[in-house]
């Protein structure tokens, strides 16, 4: 199709007319809000080292105390998106978030979705609708929206985990808000027991937990043996990769994000499917060289890094002897749910 006109091409009084109204001009930024081919993204490949980021979120602790933070996170910014915008991708924000010894994050709720994946630390619990889900490295947490949450800390040492929530969505929707709490009274059972086995679910008189969600702690220990499980049962499968699901429905573990536990053999080299939603790969053990479109990052343990959706990725396991493990969020379930999911190749 040829060039379409450009708004310089129309006359000044014209182009005041429009803007008086509150009209624009659609064909002069066609071709920017429906490219060929291939979507506009402003996402870019980022890495954040966790070597660079614990020094300055051990100095926020010193210099903001938490009755004057609520919550203690350095945000995970795109310099894509701008970093005020405060979002890895489209549609997910990251932080690390510092608890200190001793302290307590208050109880709140809010409209976005999010989970904590924990790096560091020991003793820290996140109280989540009533349930007590104690954090431990490599852990998932969820805090799905307007369930009530807070953190404690009752150990010695510092305490850091990963948020990852859908709060870029939730805020362009213009539906971001939260609503602030007392504390919880810790309830009696624990998700991660209940379903502690694959394919099989507890019932109550024979009835199944309506719960919207079941099961809120994902503990590593759990995922890292299923992960070598699966590798160990089928050599010839090259992609070692588990989903975070709901245990009742089979379905996503939340409604936006999709949450997945990845596994590396020693000196593997992974080349994943072309796909249309943005991805974040977060490093639990070892180490691994990705590789998205033109750019190269090594992440270590608890570096974090993110891609653009339409992108090649390519991960290479940094060890000849040991496995490397990866959390991965990405937007698929939003994309399903909207109908633009796509995978080339």
């Amino acid at each position: 199709m040829n060039d379409l006109g450009r708004l310089e091409d129309l006359p000044q009084s014209y182009r005041d007319a429009l803007t008086q109204r509150n009209l624009v001009p659609l064909w002069p930024s066609l071709r920017g809000v429906l490219p060929p081919t291939v979507p506009t993204r402003h996402t870019q490949p980022t890495c954040w080292p966790y070597a660079s980021i614990k020094p300055l979120l051990l100095q926020a602790g010193e210099l903001t105390p938490i009755e004057k933070a609520e919550r203690r996170v350095l945000v995970l910014a795109n310099p894509g998106h701008g970093l005020e915008k405060m979002q890895a991708s489209p549609a997910i924000y990251l932080g690390m978030q510092l608890l200190l010894p001793g302290e307590w994050a208050p109880s709140h709720r809010h409209t976005p979705n999010a989970v904590r994946v924990i790096v560091e630390g020991e003793s820290a619990y996140t109280t989540v609708d009533g349930e007590k889900c104690v954090m431990q490295r490599g852990d998932l947490i969820l805090t799905p929206s307007g369930l009530w949450h807070e953190h404690g800390h009752d150990g010695d040492a510092p305490v850091v985990w990963l948020d990852v929530l859908d709060l870029p969505l939730v805020y362009y929707m213009e539906a971001s808000y939260h609503i602030n709490g007392s504390r919880q009274a810790v309830q009696p059972g624990r998700g991660e027991v209940a379903y502690a086995q694959g394919g099989m679910v507890p019932t109550v008189d024979f009835e199944r937990a309506d719960k919207p969600y079941p099961m809120l702690r994902y503990p590593w220990a759990q995922a890292r043996a299923a992960l070598l499980a699966l590798a160990a049962d089928r050599p010839d499968q090259p992609m070692v990769q588990i989903t975070y699901t709901n245990p009742e429905t089979g379905g996503d573990a939340q409604n936006i994000l999709g949450f997945y536990a990845q596994m590396l053999r020693p000196g593997q080299t992974l080349t994943l499917p072309v796909r249309s939603p943005a991805m974040v790969f977060h490093q639990i053990e070892g180490g691994t060289a990705v590789a998205i479109g033109d750019a190269a990052f090594q992440l270590g343990e608890a570096d974090t890094c993110c891609a653009p959706g339409y992108t090649a990725i390519t991960l290479r396991n940094a060890s000849a002897t040991a496995p490397s493990f990866l959390f991965i969020a990405d937007e698929a379930p939003l994309h399903r749910k909207l109908g633009v999911y796509e995978r080339r190749g």
